[in-house]
């Protein structure tokens, strides 16, 4: 096999069928395999999976519910992997077409390589605009991190790796219950290889359809950032200062009155508190 793609899943029944049909569509000459990992369904989705093996004749499906979480899934189907070169990508997504080939042929040349995430196909304009500023665009670059600022990363649900480096790492870190894949990309970097942007190989990522699941999202990963200074700090990351946040909770309480302006405005409130409050929990959990 000259490629692995490996999908962690979760409960995805809704959705898992999409991501099917678009790697089934997938054009390439060279022998690659998909593996499911599954994380625990009981919601229907290995039904659905199935009912694709003729489609996809490399189908494989492994068990990785022994513990519960998107590292362990992604790690238990990486060592099931028969290629030397991963591809990750996510249940609830769509890889676009050319994907797969753009994949495989990035990773014959790099060890690490992460590609454009579209977020337009598959979310309303109220979701989009309630996690960002001033709308999201498929980013042209590695993300970058910036409370406090440290090295750029790469999202799982668009990633590919060779498989010895994934080894020589230690995987997915199975403690991070959030942001795991900025713990994963760092570690590449510091083991002294580069994760190449390849523009090409596009993803339609989806966001939380809710606005309980931005919130969700906000709180967990505002915990995480703790969780990564305090593994970080004394690898080079900058002090987190407290100044910083106090600064960000002065802002979110001067600017309550957009909880009464309207619904866009008292949404995007709702998810920076999110996400303060989990950066607050995340300093008193770690000691940061």
């Amino acid at each position: 096999m000259k490629l692995s793609v490996i999908i962690p899943l979760f409960n995805e029944a809704d959705y898992i069928a999409i991501q099917l049909n678009a790697l089934a569509n997938q054009s390439w000459s060279d022998p690659w395999e998909l593996i499911v990992s599954d994380n625990g369904s009981t919601d229907g989705s290995l039904r659905v999976v199935e009912q694709y093996r003729k489609r996809l004749p490399n189908l494989r499906i492994v068990d990785s519910s022994d513990m519960r979480g998107p590292a362990h899934a992604r790690n238990i189907g990486a060592a099931a992997a028969s290629s030397e070169n991963l591809a990750f990508c996510d249940a609830d997504d769509e890889v676009a077409p050319g994907w797969l080939k753009a994949m495989g042929e990035a990773l014959l040349k790099f060890d690490a390589v992460c590609g454009p995430r579209n977020i337009f196909k598959h979310n309303k304009p109220e979701i989009i605009n309630t996690l960002s500023k001033s709308g999201w665009n498929p980013e042209k670059e590695l993300c970058k991190f910036v409370s406090p600022p440290y090295l750029p990363y790469a999202a799982t649900s668009n990633l590919g790796v060779k498989h010895t480096l994934h080894k020589n790492i230690g995987g997915f870190d199975e403690t991070l219950v959030s942001l795991e894949d900025i713990d994963y990309s760092w570690r590449i970097q510091l083991s002294g290889k580069k994760i190449q942007f390849i523009d090409n190989a596009v993803l339609y990522y989806r966001l939380p359809s809710t606005i309980a699941g931005c919130l969700s999202k906000a709180y967990y990963s505002g915990e995480y950032q703790i969780a990564l200074c305090k593994k970080y700090i004394p690898l080079g990351m900058p002090e987190l200062s407290w100044h910083t946040d106090m600064n960000n909770w002065i802002q979110n309480i001067r600017s309550l009155r957009q909880l009464f302006i309207k619904k866009e405005g008292r949404y995007k409130w709702l998810v920076h508190f999110a996400f303060l409050l989990g950066r607050l929990k995340g300093r008193l959990k770690y000691c940061v």
